[in-house]
């Protein structure tokens, strides 16, 4: 086989693996979650592991959809999401536990709830993996008004 034939026979074979994985991600991403749920659960919660693109998307996808069930933002996203505004969520946590705190309790229990409904979540996870810059977390986040509040008190 001359060289011209054989890099024409790799590059075709290269296209259709390409293709062949970009059309199975979604459900390579699926069957993860629903064959080795405690890794699936690890992987969404570690916002510092690195991920191919394709996966990091089907994965956001899901997130997206509400699946899985389990998985709440904000234990997951809110702290670095406040990090990103200049708050520290276990201070936060503490001063609505104190009387007279920066924030009630209420207020920090809304925060959180309002964090577990956004509409954003799957978005929110792509942002906070790549280290969204502040003005990309406030066009992202319902809670973003509030955090910019709490950060100048």
């Amino acid at each position: 086989m001359d060289t011209a034939q054989n890099t024409e026979t790799t590059s075709w074979w290269g296209r259709l693996t390409e293709r062949c994985y970009a059309t199975s991600t979604a459900t390579l991403a699926r069957n993860v979650k629903q064959e080795a749920g405690a890794s699936y659960d690890a992987l969404i919660n570690d916002l510092e592991r690195p991920l191919e693109p394709r996966f990091e998307q089907a994965v956001a996808k899901q997130l997206a959809a509400g699946q899985p069930a389990h998985f709440r933002p904000a234990n997951t996203l809110m702290p670095v999401m406040m990090q990103r505004f200049g708050l520290n969520e276990s201070a936060l946590e503490k001063s609505a536990l104190e009387e007279g705190g920066v924030i009630n309790h209420a207020d920090y229990v809304a925060l959180r709830d309002t964090c577990n409904a956004c509409a954003a979540v799957g978005d929110c996870w792509k942002a906070m993996r790549a280290s969204a810059e502040i003005d990309e977390c406030r066009r992202l986040c319902p809670n973003a008004t509030a955090f910019d509040t709490l950060a100048t008190q």
